[in-house]
């Protein structure tokens, strides 16, 4: 099924039954026969969602189910090269195995490949990830920016100001950042983000951004031993979330800070993060393989490195730990 006319559909029947859209109108615009547009009105319906249909006036959409597929998606889209073309898999053990490979196939910058599931979700350090289904949003996003390997790193805090610009833009919560790759909302963690690279030595070839969003989970939707540090949009914001069109906002501010950064350099990327930094001029413990202290946090260095001052006063760039407020 042709997945633009689809969108297009929902697009379209959105007005509701004061304003349906004319199947013929759409057959002639697509080129398609009428039968064609009824065929999509009725994949649609084994979807999920609910339709209705005036006689000799057309179809409006009564109801939609909670879904990330690729035309519930695309009919919220509004960027140019992210999310125009989208994998979405019912379940997959991690949408980054499946990135990779569409990457090197020749994947187009901006593919997202999204599941409903993830049955082996990861994330730093290869620690577990919980990809409850129906629940949240678990999508790798390919991105080929012109940028050199060493720049890879700071592509992370590039997607963490466009998730919390996202969630602000569409709900009442208000998100902060933990470095390097956390998304908070009071302390609990909603988002996190895994950058992986493919690259040759002078160049990138693509940085693939894995996202794992906790949205419509409830707290007994989570394993038992993360209740404590985790949270969702929709228990902080009282109310479910339109996944589908949230998705699409994250994508869009997406390709709007990755285009800033390349050709703006990091510099407004650092300002926009720390605005959002849960731990800036704050009291930290630094725990790392070799050693774990206490200093204070300062800020982000242009490589993204987080910035510490230690208690003589020494100022120390920190290229990968786990950082705990105290």
């Amino acid at each position: 099924m042709n997945t633009n006319i689809k969108s297009e559909l929902l697009k379209r029947m959105a007005g509701g039954k004061e304003h349906p859209i004319s199947g013929q109108q759409l057959a002639d615009e697509y080129g398609v026969s009428r039968t064609a547009i009824w065929k999509y009105v009725k994949e649609l319906e084994s979807e999920g969602y609910e339709i209705g249909s005036i006689r000799k006036k057309g179809y409006y959409l009564i109801d939609s189910p909670d879904s990330v597929s690729s035309a519930a998606i695309q009919q919220y889209v509004d960027s140019e090269n992210y999310g125009k073309t989208i994998r979405h898999v019912e379940s997959c053990p991690s949408t980054q195995l499946l990135a990779h490979a569409e990457a090197q196939s020749g994947a187009p910058d901006g593919m997202v490949i999204i599941a409903d599931e993830q049955t082996a979700g990861k994330g730093r350090l290869s620690r577990p990830w919980s990809s409850a289904a129906g629940k949240g949003i678990w999508m790798s996003v390919i991105t080929r920016p012109k940028l050199m390997p060493q720049q890879a790193p700071q592509m992370t805090l590039v997607a963490a100001v466009a998730i919390v610009r996202a969630i602000e833009e569409l709900t009442d919560v208000t998100p902060s950042i933990k470095w390097p790759n956390d998304i908070l909302v009071k302390g609990r963690k909603l988002t996190g983000i895994l950058t992986e690279l493919q690259a040759d030595p002078d160049r990138v070839k693509a940085i693939i951004l894995g996202i794992g969003m906790n949205v419509n989970q409830q707290l007994e939707d989570f394993p038992e031993d993360i209740r404590g540090i985790a949270t969702s949009l929709s228990i902080e914001e009282g109310k479910p979330i339109n996944r589908a069109q949230l998705t699409a906002k994250v994508l869009s501010y997406l390709e709007l800070y990755v285009t800033l950064y390349v050709e703006k350099g990091f510099a407004p990327i650092k300002l926009l993060w720390e605005s959002y930094a849960d731990s800036i001029g704050k009291r930290v413990r630094i725990s790392t393989l070799q050693e774990s202290y206490e200093a204070t946090a300062r800020g982000i260095s242009e490589d993204g490195r987080l910035e510490v001052v230690l208690d003589d006063g020494t100022v120390k760039g920190i290229y990968s730990a786990d950082i705990h407020i105290i």
